[in-house]
């Protein structure tokens, strides 16, 4: 199906390459937007939702989307905050944390006077400004593991995830985490949503929901259907349907995922039977 340019209602950043990249992917698709198969292409349409996606650095997805360039963009809020860009944060994508830390061989009581090399110059200077901190920042495009080995550094300030790489090159975390990042929708700075952002959003928001919960299902003697629906509130409240056995009924309820085993104990405990968890793919709520 071929599309003309005129047609396109969407331009959308997303990143090129790394887990971040997959896993923004990944989400799209789940979303019912069609990516690109192949990991080389810059720049893939999705003709039936008149989308254009097009796979940046992810360093310089929130220069394009700030200045209007691009409509709307998926980054971490990390390099959004070191980009300087106009762009804001839409939501939240629940994929991507980690942490935004300093690290040296031991720990240091003060970052006073001392050389900090980082790949996120502007990051670290607006905490050290916030902080009252004076301090040398080098900026490093780049690893920044070596620039205590070589001399470079006292400090270095990075992003971390599991910690395993600055472990394996002899360097612990010290002090508070300069800021907590994960991956973020952002969108031009005073920009109303246009239809076709509104539906991207919805869509998305729906995945992000749905991975975050399951929906349980169980039969339970209404003697006990007070305490079962305490344990399973739902976002509003239980479905509840009466069974062929009048003194029970059925409860459907949507409960947090990393919850339900122990919600299920409990259920259990108190005599509900045929506890089902189904998986949801999507969701408007």
């Amino acid at each position: 199906m071929m599309i003309n340019s005129d047609d396109l209602v969407l331009k959308v950043a997303l990143p090129n390459k790394g887990s971040l990249s997959e896993s923004a992917s990944q989400i799209l698709k789940e979303a019912g937007y069609r990516q690109r198969s192949d990991a080389r292409d810059l720049v893939f349409i999705d003709p039936e939702n008149k989308v254009e996606f097009y796979y940046l650095r992810p360093r310089d997805i929130a220069i394009y989307v700030g200045s209007g360039e691009l409509e709307i963009g998926i980054t971490g809020r990390d390099l959004l905050k070191d980009s300087g860009s106009s762009a804001v944060e839409v939501m939240a994508l629940d994929f991507g944390r980690s942490s935004f830390r300093f690290a040296a061989e031991q720990p240091k009581a003060s970052l006073s006077g001392l050389n900090i090399a980082t790949a996120y110059p502007n990051l670290v200077k607006d905490f050290l400004d916030e902080k009252g901190v004076r301090a040398n920042v080098i900026a490093l495009d780049g690893a920044v593991e070596s620039a205590i080995r070589l001399g470079l550094a006292d400090v270095i300030a990075d992003v971390v995830s599991t910690g395993g790489t600055l472990k394996s090159a002899g360097l612990v975390t010290f002090g508070e985490p300069i800021m907590n990042s994960e991956a973020i929708l952002i969108q031009q700075k005073d920009v109303e949503h246009s239809k076709a952002i509104e539906v991207l959003v919805r869509r998305i928001e729906g995945v992000v929901i749905a991975r975050q919960y399951v929906l349980v299902d169980y039969d339970i003697e209404k003697i006990h259907l007070d305490l079962a629906c305490k344990l399973t509130p739902g976002l509003e409240s239980p479905t509840i349907s009466p069974l062929q056995k009048e003194e029970w009924v059925a409860v459907r309820a949507m409960v947090k995922r990393r919850e339900v085993n122990n919600v299920m104990d409990q259920l259990w405990s108190i005599g509900a039977r045929g506890i089902l968890v189904t998986d949801i793919h999507s969701c408007r709520l």
